[in-house]
């Protein structure tokens, strides 16, 4: 794979070249970030709207989801599928005004990367990329995508899916491209288990017929690790490196922060990225009322910061947040308030302030850089 880098590192410069004439990106108006954090990754959720933006409530109005179905659906703008609510009220994922603050507040609490969720082309979350690199580039951040497992998604249509992204936003300046492994993009794939390993290898092994290694569309693919043994799925699919994305330490053997130095060890051993996700805590039950089971309580930033020690303690490539804005499972370092509605009493930080976690983010994410900068 090393071998590959420099003749694919051509390709991918050539293709930026030809696609991106005619190409336009926003004019940058504050690069403090820059690359500095942009080993520090964010998942970032473009699905919300609300009627001033969008004409209609988008995911504010999330339904409780029952077993048996048939589950509420919620009556925003106080009334919403979470169990916090946001400071800044229900906005629009397509709203510049509502970016900007988001950008900024991800900048300023050390975060280099968005990993945008992405559920196909044809979605609402696909409208909103233009703006939000637009609006990440003011602020000198970088966009990755998290590729979610939208209807029919396999190997080929995966490989078609990277083809789409890098073509139609590959050339924009706040596009992330990993400078240290062929100046490659990185994708994230979510529940990559549902496809089979040797199905992944027909796009990703460097000898299979259709793969992207070596050509203009060669990529940084990262895996979903769940299970103890998950290492063979890896191999086998030829990924370039894996995460652990929940939130919920002992949810799986993966989001286990007892078991990231060991994963790490194995990462190291078989060449692989390792990237472990860490969460201020989890909260689901205002719209799945059955998982209390999951829930893990913040303690106040206590949660959060062993979950960011443990992965220091890793000395993993990159680390990732889940997450920036995921409300509905109540993971978000996005500032929260207190708020109380009839019927309901929404959770907040307290005795924290509102804007505690991305504090506690750029706490965390300066060390990393320092342990990073000291191994070099």
């Amino acid at each position: 794979m090393n071998g590959a880098f420099p003749r694919a590192q051509i390709l991918i410069l050539s293709c930026q070249m030809a696609v991106c004439l005619g190409c336009s990106t926003a004019a940058q108006t504050d690069t403090k970030m820059n690359d500095d954090y942009s080993k520090v990754h964010a998942f970032y959720y473009p699905w919300y709207g609300n009627p001033k933006t969008d004409g209609a409530w988008a995911h504010w109005n999330h339904n409780v989801i029952l077993h048996e179905g048939g589950g509420k659906a919620y009556n925003p703008p106080d009334d919403i599928g979470a169990n916090f609510y946001p400071q800044i009220g229900c906005y629009s994922s397509m709203s510049r005004a509502d970016l900007d603050v988001q950008m900024r507040q991800m900048r300023d609490a050390g975060i280099g990367v968005i990993a945008l969720s992405w559920w196909g082309a044809d979605r609402q979350e696909d409208k909103t990329v233009p703006l939000t690199l637009d609006v990440a580039d003011k602020y000198g951040l970088k966009v990755c995508f998290h590729i979610e497992p939208y209807g029919g998604r396999n190997a080929v249509s995966f490989k078609e899916t990277i083809k789409y992204l890098v073509d139609k936003y590959g050339c924009h300046n706040a596009f992330y491209r990993d400078k240290e492994r062929g100046n490659r993009p990185l994708f994230y794939l979510y529940d990559s288990y549902l496809v089979p390993a040797e199905e992944w290898a027909t796009v990703l092994s460097p000898d299979a017929s259709n793969t992207i290694r070596g050509t203009q569309y060669d990529a940084v693919v990262i895996a979903l690790w769940v299970k103890s043994g998950d290492g063979g799925f890896v191999l086998k699919g030829c990924f370039d490196g894996f995460y652990t994305y929940f939130a919920t330490d002992g949810f799986t053997y993966g989001s286990t922060y007892a078991n990231w130095q060991s994963m790490s060890r194995w990462a190291k051993e078989h060449g692989k990225i390792f990237i472990p996700s860490v969460g201020p805590g989890y909260d689901d039950t205002r719209i799945r009322p059955w998982n209390a089971v999951n829930r893990r309580d913040r303690e106040g930033g206590a949660y959060y910061d062993r979950m960011f020690q443990a992965a220091l303690d890793a000395k993993p490539d990159f680390v990732s947040v889940t997450s920036f804005n995921e409300w509905h499972e109540g993971t978000q370092i996005e500032p929260a308030v207190p708020k109380t509605i009839t019927d309901y009493k929404y959770v907040d930080y307290s005795p924290r302030e509102p804007d505690y976690y991305l504090k506690r983010t750029r706490h965390w994410a300066d060390r990393f850089l320092d342990s990073q900068n000291a191994g070099r």
